[in-house]
């Protein structure tokens, strides 16, 4: 199985940038940096990831 990465159109071009890339896996949602493409992976549910995005619009993770 080839596995497809992306990451956000709000992502700049330049590798320089800290983002994430996801890609969708057999077990559920593969998350990596994308500046160390050959690093760890994380391995999330499907409901994990759908989780961490509904926190991520409301708002929940950002820094004060």
């Amino acid at each position: 199985m080839e596995i497809n990465w992306r990451k956000s159109s709000y992502s700049g071009s330049s590798n320089d940038e800290m983002c994430v890339e996801v890609a969708e896996l057999i077990s559920g949602v593969g998350i990596r940096d994308s500046r160390n493409p050959h690093g760890e992976l994380l391995d999330v549910s499907s409901a994990e990831f759908a989780g961490l995005v509904g926190g991520i619009k409301k708002g929940a993770l950002d820094l004060a």
